[in-house]
């Protein structure tokens, strides 16, 4: 079954619907990696363009804006991976979800494999288009042991969450 829920990003045969297939932020493709790990005391960083400040958490020519501090108490779980290590991570592999819980914030990629957003990451991904065949890409947060960052490659945007297993 997890062969059909991860799609690797060049495996254009499994592709079936339209427009939406091809990434739109980040200057048209997927990011590479995750954020690199920083120093505790670093702060969320701000993209800056003319006299705009932009500090929502945002992928832009592959740098990662917004990530929130190492030291983040929100972050501090007792049990990192508690459901175990979601595998299946990076640029290589796009999911649509197949499920989704406004409600209890969790979302379901095919498999079972599920996942929950962070309360306080909610207000980011509240507007996204959970049914509508969007892709993500999940990626190791290298900051927050035990969280990962859950990236919408439409939008540019990122959240935090929280691995439940299948």
């Amino acid at each position: 079954m997890p062969a059909f829920a991860q799609r690797p990003e060049n495996r254009t045969e499994e592709r079936h619907d339209d427009h939406r297939d091809g990434p739109r932020a980040n200057q048209g493709h997927v990011p590479q990696g995750p954020p690199p790990k920083r120093d505790n005391r670093a702060k969320p960083e701000v993209e800056r363009h003319d006299n705009r400040v932009n500090s929502v958490p945002h992928v832009s020519n592959d740098h990662w804006y917004g990530h929130d501090r190492p030291n983040d108490r929100r972050y501090v779980v007792s049990r990192p991976f508690e459901h175990g290590h979601f595998e299946r991570i990076g640029a290589s592999y796009r999911y649509r979800v197949e499920r989704f819980d406004r409600d209890s914030h969790r979302f379901w990629f095919p498999g079972g494999f599920y996942f929950q957003i962070a309360d306080w990451d909610w207000n980011l991904a509240a507007d996204w288009c959970w049914d509508c065949g969007e892709d993500f890409t999940v990626y190791d947060d290298p900051d927050h042991p035990g969280w990962y960052l859950v990236y919408n490659i439409h939008t540019g945007g990122y959240v935090h969450a929280t691995y439940m297993g299948t």
